[in-house]
């Protein structure tokens, strides 16, 4: 066989043996070895700062796979999230999140600060590639939820409403809030009253004695960057308001007005049923006749001559007596007088 016919047959056999060496070789580095974790996201609500991602899980392996999470500012290298560093470990959690803000609402990344993080799982040796996060800088990607503690006196014709701010703000220089207040009488139109820096809210000129639903709203003012950040509204809540000075004295007024009137038309119904009823008012009212003393006791016994007894309780100082004298005149002057009889 010639020489040029063994070249063909040799390169075949030396394809297979690279293929077969490539095969049974051990991976080319460790990047491969661990699946990076998947779905991972940065939760920022109000001061939170969460990192969660899902577990990497392995059928062939028994122990637990851990993870470890670094961050880094703008152009600046990578740290570990250690408690020296950052005020939480993150680094070799069994855990699928890391909370920089779980050991005080003020820790955490700086929050005008621009914030990378990176994450990855590892296994003894054996560890995924990095999976690294978008960029975030918390007042420009935080997501503000409704003022809290929020307070409602009803005051004369007005609402008085105190809340606290969703999150403290250590330099509120750079940035600070602005609140809304959302209010409507029940079954009205809704109106919006703002913005307002302070902390207390009076609705002023309502209806006295109406019922007021309200919700507050937050607004995140960043000065740096011109962000605003528009928050969630609270519960709705719903109010009565009370009387004024002017409608306590209208009150006043229209009860004695209508006390007035009222005892009139009492006085009137009742001239009116006397008059129309006099006669039988007059009988209701007249006192029976009485029978005499002495003859109740000579009703009671009969045997009493009735008499004696009137001559016995009689006496003579109370008896008075007129004396009549007849005097004679002319007959025609007699004539008129019986004439006149």
């Amino acid at each position: 066989m010639r020489p040029t016919r063994l070249w063909p047959l040799l390169l075949l056999l030396g394809v297979f043996a690279a293929a077969a060496a490539a095969a049974a070789a051990p991976p080319s580095g460790p990047l491969s070895q661990l699946p990076t974790p998947q779905h991972s996201k940065i939760r920022l609500y109000n001061a939170e700062q969460v990192l969660s991602w899902e577990p990497v899980a392995l059928s062939n392996s028994t122990r637990p796979v851990v993870y470890r999470v670094q961050f880094k500012y703008t152009d600046s290298e990578w740290f570990m999230t250690d408690i020296m560093s950052i005020g939480v470990n993150c680094t070799q959690i069994t855990a699928t999140e890391c909370d920089f803000t779980a050991a005080s609402p003020s820790a955490g990344f700086p929050m005008d600060f621009n914030v990378t993080l990176r994450l990855r799982a590892e296994l003894g040796a054996l560890h995924s590639a990095w999976v690294t996060m978008p960029w975030f800088q918390h007042y420009r990607n935080v997501t503000v939820g409704p003022p809290e503690n929020i307070e409602v006196t009803p005051g004369e014709g007005s609402l008085i409403i105190r809340f606290s701010s969703p999150f403290d703000i250590a330099d509120t220089s750079t940035a600070f809030f602005w609140y809304y207040v959302h209010y409507w009488e029940k079954g009205g139109i809704q109106q919006v009253k703002g913005p307002f820096r302070s902390n207390s809210i009076s609705l002023d000129n309502l209806k006295p004695f109406r019922v007021y639903c309200l919700q507050v709203q937050a607004q995140l003012l960043w000065n740096k960057s011109n962000i605003f950040r528009l928050g969630h509204l609270s519960n709705t809540s719903c109010y009565e308001t009370m009387a004024d000075a002017s409608t306590e004295l209208q009150q006043v007024i229209l009860i004695s007005v209508g006390t007035f009137s009222l005892l009139s038309v009492l006085a009137g119904a009742c001239f009116f049923l006397v008059l129309k009823y006099r006669g039988l008012i007059k009988y209701w009212f007249h006192t029976p006749p009485s029978i005499p003393l002495q003859i109740e006791e000579y009703l009671k016994d009969p045997t009493q001559p009735i008499l004696e007894a009137l001559d016995k309780d009689s006496s003579p100082k109370d008896d008075v007596w007129d004396s009549v004298s007849i005097i004679s005149f002319p007959e025609k002057e007699q004539e008129d007088v019986l004439r006149t009889l």
